[in-house]
Formats: C-alpha cells, structure tokens, sequence
C-alpha cells in the first residue's frame, strides 16, 4: 500500500511539471466610479481577460476623486501606484508635468475609431498619452408631468405657468462648471487657450447679471448645491434642472426626460457646456497588458459593456449602431448635448480657475457687490494663486549647513563619552532603553520623521512632486503678505487674527458653558441626572464632520432650520455666508456645539473630588453662593479645568473640519484659519506643497511658543 501511494504521488507530481500552468500577469487598474458604472468597469474587465486568453488578471481599485491626483502622484514614482488609471482629460498637463504617464505607440483614427476632436485633449505635442472612454457634459432634465413639451428656449423656460411653490429651473448658480454653459452662451470663456482668466469683461458680466435677476425672480433656489438640485427637481418641485448623468439613478418618483440645455435668446446663441473626455491613461513604466487594457477599453468591446451596463457616453462610433445603445434617449441626448459642448482647455491653470471663479460668483451673487468689481476680485486671486514660484536657490549652503550641525552633535556625544562616569552611567542604563526602545521607534517614525519631512519640504516650491530648492523664499513670501498688505487679503497676519479670534471666542464659550452645565448637573435634587448628563454628550459622540455638515444644513438661507426659527418670529431670514460676521457666526456656533460637552465632563469629575466639608464650612461662615463658587468651587476646579483648556486650545487652533464644511471659507476665504489656509495651497491651487508646508511649520511655531507660554502659567496656577 505504501508504494502504491508513493507511485501515485511521483505520477501526480510528473503530470504537473509536464504541463506548466501560464502565469498571469496582474494589471491594476484605478478608478473614482461607483455604481453601475463600476460594476461595468468591472464587467469590462473580466472581459478583457478572457480575451487575452488567461494572461493578463486585472485588479481594479476604486479611489475617492478629491484624493485621485495626490495619491497617483504619491505612488506612481515609487511602483505602487496602478498600471492604467481613468481621469478627466483636462488633468493631463498635471500628469505629464509630474511624468506620471506613459506615451501610447502611434494609433491611426482607423484603430480607434474616435472623433479627432476627443483626441486632440489627449495629445501634447503631438503624441497622444490617453485613450478616450466616455463623454461627460451637463443637460437639461425636464419633469414631463409639469413641461410636457420641453421649452424653446430658457426665456419660455423661465416664464412657464406652474403650480405655486414650483421652481422652473434648478441648477447649482454658484459653481462656476455649470455658469460657464450661460458663459459660453454669451461668448465668453473661464479659461481661454493661453491660460489666462477669462471669467471678467463684458461676456462675464452679462452672465453674472442673468443669474442674480433669475435668483431675485425666484426662478431659482438660493444657495443650491448638487444635493439640494436633485431632492428638489425629484420631488417634483422644479420644473426642469441642469446637471449631469449623475443624476439619472435618483429620478425613480418623476416623470423626466433629457433634451439639450436651452437656447438663450438675450444671448442669441443655445447654452453650450463643458465636456469632460474621460480617459484611460497608462502610468510610467507599466507594461504591455497596460497598453492592451487601455485599448480593449476604449474598443468596441469595452465600450459596449460600459455604454449597456454603466450608460456611459462612450466615444467609440462603432458602437452606436447597436440598436441597443443608440436607441437609449438618454445616451443619445447627452451624445448630442457634448457634440454641441465646449471641450475643456487641457492646461495646468483649468482646476485653479474653478475656486476664484465661484467665489466672485458668491460674492456678487450674495452680497449685491456690483458685478465688476467681484468678477476683478476674481481675476486677481487667479493671479495670485498662478504667480510664477520662486527662483531655484544653491542648496550648498544648506548641506554645509546640516553636516557642520551633525558633526558638532557627534563630537558633543564623543566627548561626553569620554568622562568614565557618563559611560558607566550609560551602561547602567541599558536595560531601560531596551524598554523605551520600542517607544522611541514609534515616536521617530509617527512624529519626528513627519514633523523633519514638512520641516524640510517648507524649502522647495514647484508643483505636486516638481519641486526645487528655494531656501527661505516660501517664509518670505508669506511673512511679507506675498508683496501685498500685512493685513490685506488673503494674509498670514489676517489669517492669524481670525485664527486667534476664532481660538479665544469658542474656548470661552466652551468653559462658560462646560461650568455652567457641570453646576447644574451636579446638584443632587436635580431629577434624571443621568439622562441629561447622556443628552449633552452627544454632540461630543457624534463624528464632528457628520455634525459640521448638519449645522451646514441648518444656515441655508432658503431652506435651513436656523432661518425658519427666524421667520415664524418675523425675523428676515440670514444669508449666513454672505457676510464675514455671520459666517463666523455659523462657524463658532457649530463648534461650541462640539466642544462644550468636553469641558462639562471634565468640570464634573473635578466638582465631584471636591469635599462637602468645604461647602458647609462656607455656609456656617454665611458665604452666598457667588462667594462659595468663587473661593471654593473655581479654584479647585482651575488646576484640573487648566490642561483641558490648553488641549481645547490646540484643538480648536486646528479645527480644519468645522471651517472647511460649514462656511468653505466664505465670504471670499475671509472665515479661512491657518490650517485650512495651509490646505488651499496644497490642494485647490496648483498643489504647492512646499508653500503649504511652510504655512504648516509656521503654525507648529505659533503653537509651540503659546503652549510654552500657558504651560509656565498654568505651572503657577497648580503650584
């Protein structure tokens, strides 16, 4: 039997060296989709490996899209990064100028079977470095049951005859993507070929003006973001919206259907919006089944999986001889609504137009600032957002430098080694630092590290990953206001100040609140103590970027709780982000909501050390009950309320959530602190991370030097 089982075993192993397996070579693929149109890229995938015969196994990754651009920068360089990546075309400049893609072999119009004015987004210089998938533009959706024949043009649209409470058209005005389909209705552009601002001068200010009569018209909502477009246009409330095919899924209860965005007959020509050519891009330094994956994608195969199973627009001609594809309306329109579109310039400045044209668009929109001047505020924070970066320095002086510094630690630590009792205090204390080896590994690689790496970082300028030594030019820059006034826009001195201000006002309501609430939470008579004590910790439990985007809610001028409070009083309802003392406001309000229930729970542990003893010798000696708070209860809360205060402090200095979700910064980044500031430059303009690292160090320095300071204060307090 045993030998049996032996021969067996040698003729298993024999039968699997005969017939090697065909290794597959893994391709990872990253994309932001979600929904249907994941699950076709999934779809499309599964596809492209059985066609290659079992060679290729594709890993997809699904990436949020406000991090696409750091991460691929971030792993692309070091190998981690994807093979192939799908991304709007209008970022292939940032790519290219951070060498994250590679250029594809030269590919005829017969291969891809792609109109050449998809194509052309994708070249630089004439090699092209992307295939086309799919087209992404705005529409208009038309509630059928309201419009039964869509209007002939956004006057008629306007003026339709409709039940009381119903908008005839929703769109988010305050967003620049979606005026420029107005803009280029009246022959203007956000950005034009050269990169220069283009969202001022006549063409601008036509577009600016029709929106602000529209809003004092009520023909359209307030402060409309994305959300609030699609729950009222799928209520019912809206007679019409303009947006996306991202909207399509939650249309389940409304009758609608998709024409192309109206006519505009002040303007004499038909709203004409911004298309998106979603690309498939092949990361430097993938290999071949990169290349085939890309292509598989964008050919008829691929591009039948996506257009049935996502309902993507897909660029593929081929494909839309299929009954089934051509014959979708929805598909077909938004075909034809990007055939008429303006394709997006494809340069660096195009995602750093975005923010300074949304804020003079709020700022004209919201606050009757007349026109001109908010579009001008709008062209000079583009202009300084895109001023040319400091010039490259020697960095000589700065390894000189390091090494001198490092050689005079080494020569400290050599000559302290050399007096007998050091270095049998050293062996002495071996044992412990094997203990606190561990720590100090942790502390180094969590702490340290980050803190000399942003340290460092504060010297370079350059874009995403292009960065070049300048020396000190990113502290100068910031110290002296960037050439402007100490306190004008945008400063780091009136940063700080709003950042002081907004550090003091929200600790002292934090105490005075905490104290009060612990106070009266703390007497015994007070029935259910324990059911309010669970109530006030809630604000506290809840994620403070759930609550932030709550309170958000609540300070809509049209919509928000807070407003209808005021309204049922006769009150006029608020523009809360209109103006910087409101927005501030809004801003402090949600954070003392957060922050309150902190101080409370500290203030009761510390009234519940206090002895009774003491109260009752104060009531013997006909102390009032001011006097007993003041001369007993405060100072034996004060050395335990003191460490809680400086934590709230640092805190609340940071509190990067509550400013950017509730006021965004507005109006005009005047309600930005320092570290949302620091995000600005990293993130929304050009990805200056040097300048942004610099801004960081200098709020490690204003920390450090106030905590040193309290520290020594609150050292006398215990004492």
């Amino acid at each position: 039997m045993t030998t049996l089982r032996f021969g067996v075993a040698v003729a298993t192993l024999a039968s699997l060296t005969a017939s090697p397996a065909v290794a597959q070579q893994p391709v990872e693929l990253w994309h932001a989709y979600s929904g249907a149109e994941e699950a076709a890229l999934h779809e499309a995938a599964r596809s492209f490996e059985e066609a290659s015969g079992g060679r290729y196994r594709v890993r997809l990754l699904a990436v949020a899209f406000g991090a696409y651009l750091s991460k691929l920068e971030a792993a692309i360089p070091t190998g981690r990064g994807p093979d192939v990546f799908i991304d709007a075309h209008e970022r292939l400049a940032n790519y290219r100028r951070a060498d994250l893609v590679e250029a594809l072999p030269a590919l005829s119009l017969v291969d891809l079977h792609v109109d050449e004015r998809y194509l052309a987004p994708l070249r630089d210089e004439g090699t092209l470095y992307g295939v086309p998938l799919s087209l992404k533009c705005a529409a208009l959706y038309v509630n059928t049951s309201l419009l039964p024949r869509p209007p002939p043009s956004l006057e008629a649209l306007l003026a339709a005859d409709l039940p009381a409470g119903t908008y005839p058209l929703v769109f988010e005005a305050e967003n620049a993507y979606y005026v420029a389909a107005l803009l280029h209705a009246y022959g203007g552009r956000l950005l034009d070929d050269d990169g220069s601002y283009g969202f001022v001068g006549p063409a601008a200010e036509r577009t600016v003006e029709t929106l602000r009569s529209m809003l004092r018209a009520g023909k359209l909502p307030q402060e409309a973001n994305g959300e609030l477009v699609g729950r009222l246009f799928a209520s019912g409330r809206a007679a019409a919206a303009i947006s996306g095919p991202w909207l399509a899924p939650q249309l389940e209860d409304v009758p609608w259907r998709v024409v192309p965005l109206p006519y505009v007959e002040d303007a004499g020509a038909p709203m004409r919006p911004y298309v998106t050519v979603e690309a498939a891009f092949v990361a430097r330094g993938a290999g071949e089944g990169a290349r085939e994956l890309a292509l598989f994608l964008t050919d008829a195969r691929g591009a039948r999986i996506r257009a049935v199973r996502g309902r993507q627009v897909v660029t593929q001609e081929q494909v839309w001889d299929d009954p089934e594809i051509g014959g979708d309306e929805l598909l077909r329109t938004f075909r034809a609504a990007a055939e008429a579109g303006v394709v997006m310039p494809t340069h660096p400045h195009m995602r750093q137009v975005f923010e300074p044209a949304q804020r003079a668009l709020r700022k004209a929109l919201r606050t009757g600032e007349p026109i001109e001047e908010a579009l001008r505020a709008g062209a000079l924070t583009f202009a300084d957002d895109t001023r040319p970066q400091p010039p490259p320095r020697d960095a000589t002086p700065l390894m000189l430098g390091v090494g001198v510094l490092l050689l005079l630690v080494v020569l400290h630590w050599l000559r302290a080694l050399r007096d007998p009792e050091t270095r049998a205090a050293l062996r002495r204390s071996l044992p412990a630092y094997r203990y606190l080896a561990h720590a100090f590994v942790a502390v180094f690689l969590l702490v340290v590290l980050p803190l000399a790496v942003g340290a460092l970082t504060s010297l370079f300028a350059g874009h995403g990953r292009d960065l070049y030594y300048v020396g000190l030019a990113n502290y100068v820059d910031i110290l002296t206001a960037r050439g402007g006034e100490l306190l004008g826009h945008r400063s780091f001195y009136l940063t700080l100040l709003v950042t002081v201000l907004w550090t003091a006002l929200n600790l002292l309501l934090h105490v005075a609140i905490g104290v009060a609430l612990a106070l009266l939470l703390n007497r015994e008579k007070l029935r259910l103590r324990g059911v309010y004590r669970v109530l006030l910790i809630v604000p506290w439990a809840v994620p403070n970027y759930v609550t932030a985007l709550a309170w958000k809610g609540m300070f809509h001028r049209q919509f928000g709780a807070v407003n209808a409070i005021l309204e049922t009083f006769g009150a006029e309802p608020v523009s809360w982000f209109s103006r910087w003392s409101t927005a501030f406001a809004a801003n402090v309000a949600t954070n003392v909501w957060l922050g309150f229930p902190f101080m409370m729970v500290v203030t009761l542990g510390a009234l519940s050390a206090i002895p009774k003893e003491l109260y009752e010798a104060a009531a013997v000696d006909g102390a009032t009950a001011w006097q007993r708070f003041r001369h007993v209860t405060w100072p034996m809360v004060t050395p335990v309320l003191a460490p809680a205060v400086a934590m709230g402090a640092v805190w609340t200095f940071n509190m990067f959530n509550v400013v950017f979700l509730v006021s965004g910064g507005e109006p005009d980044g005047t309600t930005e602190i320092l570290v949302s500031e620091a995000y600005r430059w990293a993130f929304t303009r050009g990805s200056q991370y040097g300048y942004a690292a610099a801004y960081a160090v200098l709020i490690f320095g204003v920390l450090w030097a106030s905590t040193r300071v309290f520290g020594r204060r609150l050292t006398e307090v215990s004492a």
